[in-house]
């Protein structure tokens, strides 16, 4: 059967649940496929973390519906339970509508509802709030129960079930106050499962919270994998075909703890078009690996990093000198403040990055949302007239500089969205393509179609 997660709002206990859920059959010694609606970076890496297995995510925005249907069929038939993640409150999508909104992916999917609802100040009027979003549509929700979070004590949650059964609601179980249930966060989420030191701690925890606060019988039929579908493939190889048989050329992706936002598509992707991935940490102070033949570098928290990645001079050193040469480089969001000229961290102090581009990045006003990006050049992996779905999310800004000898580039695209006006935006080169914005490369195959044709073209 499955089901989707989800809650009026974001901080009612999605991912609470979820990684309950996930520890508890884990703990049964079955295996468990997550998914997470939305662009979300963080919460997938925890679900993976705690899954054992990598988190997928849905979004019919960045990917279109043909991708994501495929890609949930495929990967939720290879595991004994499966759990999806909804984004923020159930309703919520591009704009004010519910385009791309969990409740759409619900409905696509024809998933099932759980919603979590935050109920520490509540008794009766729980029941107004569910049936509101039971009934509010469109799309329409079949919403198999609720969870209550922080419920303070056996009255409390008493007067919550009452109230849920005036309206013919399930209760599926309690979350209830628990240390354990309190995840630390930062500016653009939760923390990383890198960064919480007790997280192998906290997870038999989970799972025991899970066992005497949730139904866990019922969740073990909701959490079931769809039907088996005739003639399933892996959607990356029906996306590409199969690698070509040359040999693979290894491209250096940045990963450490200042840059971890990626999909994990990107690295499959990269392989079915016959280039390796090779990790490198420019936070570790790394020389380029060896015969790289391109460099990705991917969102992440470099301003956390910046004091750091300033002292870092090899590593930098040799991105810009790989980008003087004309080695291809592919930078969003994070990755693209490592080019710039000088980064400020939290403090306040500017930091020398690599010097690529004539900018400096200090912290501001926060970008965030879905963006149409209308390119306006030819670069190496746009062609100028294009329509690409992104999403941006930072709270860092650009502050263009005049450099001796650097002449203005033409910006690569224009970015729109709602409530945001259209503006001109990223770096496109022959050799260099850098922007703030989030691609998923599902949803636009031809980009590491091309990379791969210009890197095999150069060898």
């Amino acid at each position: 059967m499955a089901c989707l997660i989800a809650a009026p709002t974001s901080g009612s206990g999605k991912t609470l649940l979820s990684l309950c859920l996930a520890a508890a059959v884990r703990q049964r010694g079955a295996s468990l496929q997550p998914f997470k609606v939305g662009p979300d970076y963080l919460d997938p890496q925890l679900l993976a973390a705690v899954a054992g297995r990598p988190c997928r995510n849905l979004d019919p925005i960045l990917c279109g519906e043909a991708w994501l249907e495929s890609s949930y069929r495929w990967h939720a038939s290879q595991a004994d339970r499966v759990l999806v993640e909804g984004v923020m409150g159930l309703f919520d999508g591009r704009g004010s509508g519910p385009e791309g909104s969990s409740a759409a992916v619900a409905a696509l999917l024809n998933l099932p509802v759980v919603l979590v609802v935050e109920a520490s100040r509540q008794a009766g009027s729980v029941a107004a709030l569910v049936r509101g979003f039971r009934d509010h549509g469109s799309p329409p929700v079949r919403l198999a129960g609720v969870v209550l979070n922080r419920v303070g004590s056996e009255r409390h949650r008493a007067l919550l079930a009452e109230a849920l059964a005036g309206i013919d609601v399930p209760m599926l179980g309690v979350l209830p106050n628990h240390p354990c249930l309190q995840l630390p966060s930062r500016h653009l989420g939760l923390l990383p499962p890198q960064e919480l030191g007790d997280l192998e701690q906290r997870q038999p925890v989970w799972a025991d919270l899970a066992r005497r606060h949730l139904d866990l019988e019922r969740f073990w039929t909701l959490l079931a994998p769809p039907q088996p579908q005739p003639q399933l493939c892996d959607p990356v190889l029906a996306l590409l075909g199969s690698p070509p048989p040359q040999p693979a050329l290894p491209m250096a992706i940045a990963s450490d703890a200042a840059f971890h936002f990626r999909y994990p598509e990107t690295g499959e992707l990269l392989r079915g078009v016959g280039l390796e991935p090779v990790a490198w940490s420019p936070l570790a102070d790394e020389p380029l690996p060896s015969g790289a033949q391109a460099v990705l570098l991917p969102g992440g928290y470099p301003e956390l990093h910046a004091e750091r990645l300033g002292e870092c001079r090899r590593s930098l050193g040799e991105l810009a000198a790989a980008a003087a040469r004309g080695l291809p480089i592919v930078a969003e969001c994070g990755g693209l403040l490592l080019l710039g000229q000088s980064l400020w961290d939290a403090a306040g102090t500017a930091r020398p990055m690599a010097g690529v581009l004539p900018f400096q990045a200090r912290c501001g006003e926060l970008s965030l949302g879905y963006r149409e990006a209308r390119v306006e050049i030819d670069g190496m992996l746009l062609r100028r007239g294009e329509v690409y779905a992104g999403h941006e999310f930072h709270r860092w800004q650009i502050e263009p500089l005049a450099l001796e000898g650097s002449a203005a580039a033409k910006p690569l695209w224009n970015l729109s969205g709602w409530g945001a006006p259209s503006r001109p935006e990223g770096w496109g080169r022959r050799r260099l393509h850098a922007s703030w914005l989030h691609l998923h490369w599902a949803g636009c195959p031809q980009l590491v179609q091309r990379l791969a044709g210009l890197l095999r073209t150069a060898n």
